[in-house]
């Protein structure tokens, strides 16, 4: 038993060259490597199972994964490989489709003409090409401001185009709503949505950096912008070196007067706000279409050319509030200088 014993695995000893650890089971040679009964030095080596059968393929790979690195086109070859406008498509890469706004434009003339009786000045400071920014101040509950600009360019402007607006995507948590506004164009305004809308593609886009802090305000609050947020509709334009056009609305405020606002139903019905407006809530899912008919005039400014900013500004938090700070007072200005001349709100 004994003898047994000790020519076990490894000579009765656990050792390095035990099999239980990995080793051949064969004591080593006088050379110190290990040998197996009946093989010769001449014969196959002995596998060894720390040795990596995958190192040669990993290499290969990482060489290839290289080469291919030095193969891809640059940035500005890969903006070469986006798709063209194309007016006559119906639906585009963003989800607008040409149809629907086409289906929308006799109501939304009848109140651009009719209605509203929107009157335009400056429609020349919008490019004609490539891609702008057209930022303005925000009001009324259900605001029509965006579509009456948007009408404004299609019907007044030498080269109508396509106007895209960049706003907060709260709207998708509503049945049929994420859709119909999304084929209008509205797009989520996401820092890569913007530059590839505006400098990739160079589309005209609308902001309105007031956001939902213009369209709460209450009647008496009404033309009194409040802040542009943290200036990232400066740092998009910087980043999207595209120039910004500054747009003065006045009669949306009186349109869709907001009176107050109830909490209660708000927390019950979960909308972002729950106002009381002359059509609103007791008119319900037609209240959209009862606007009052205020007299609507668009003042689109002169450009503010953006490239003269190099890109690293967007990095500087008190230059960018500055910018956004002289932007926000040149609307407000302009506001309250067409306010001074206006003799009424329903006739101008």
């Amino acid at each position: 038993m004994s003898e047994v014993r000790r020519q076990g695995l490894g000579g009765g000893q656990l050792g390095a060259d035990s099999p239980l650890f990995g080793g051949t089971g064969a004591p080593a040679n006088g050379d110190g490597k290990p040998s197996r009964p009946g093989r010769g030095p001449d014969e196959e080596p002995v596998w060894d199972p720390r040795a990596d059968d995958f190192a040669e393929n990993r290499e290969v790979a990482a060489a290839e994964a290289h080469q291919a690195a030095e193969e891809l086109l640059s940035l500005a070859e890969l903006r070469d490989l986006l798709p063209a406008a194309e007016p006559d498509r119906a639906l585009d890469d963003w989800g607008r489709s040409e149809t629907v706004v086409s289906l929308m434009e006799p109501i939304l003339n009848f109140y651009y003409r009719y209605w509203f009786r929107v009157e335009v000045e400056g429609i020349e400071n919008v490019p004609a090409e490539d891609g702008a920014l057209i930022v303005a101040n925000h009001s009324g509950a259900l605001p029509p401001d965006a579509p009456m600009i948007m009408q404004a360019i299609r019907n007044e402007h030498p080269a109508p185009r396509p106007l895209y607006m960049l706003g907060e995507h709260w709207f998708k948590g509503y049945p049929g709503v994420s859709m119909f506004v999304n084929k209008m164009g509205l797009v989520p305004a996401h820092r890569e949505n913007a530059q590839r809308l505006l400098h990739d593609e160079g589309r005209l886009a609308v902001v309105f950096p007031e956001g939902q802090k213009g369209t709460r305000k209450l009647y008496w609050q009404r033309y009194k912008l409040r802040r542009f947020g943290r200036g990232g509709f400066v740092r998009t334009a910087i980043r999207a070196q595209v120039p910004i056009v500054p747009v003065a609305v006045v009669g949306a405020e009186e349109a869709m007067p907001i009176f107050a606002h109830l909490n209660l139903l708000k927390k019950l019905s979960g909308l972002i706000y729950f106002p009381l407006t002359p059509s609103f809530p007791h008119f319900g899912l037609a209240a959209p279409l009862l606007y009052l008919p205020s007299r609507f005039k668009i003042r689109f400014m002169e450009p503010i050319d953006m490239a003269e900013y190099p890109v690293e500004t967007i990095d500087d938090p008190a230059e960018i509030q500055m910018i956004s700070e002289r932007i926000r007072a040149r609307i407000q200005h302009q506001l309250d200088e067409m306010l001074e001349a206006r003799e009424s709100v329903w006739t101008g």
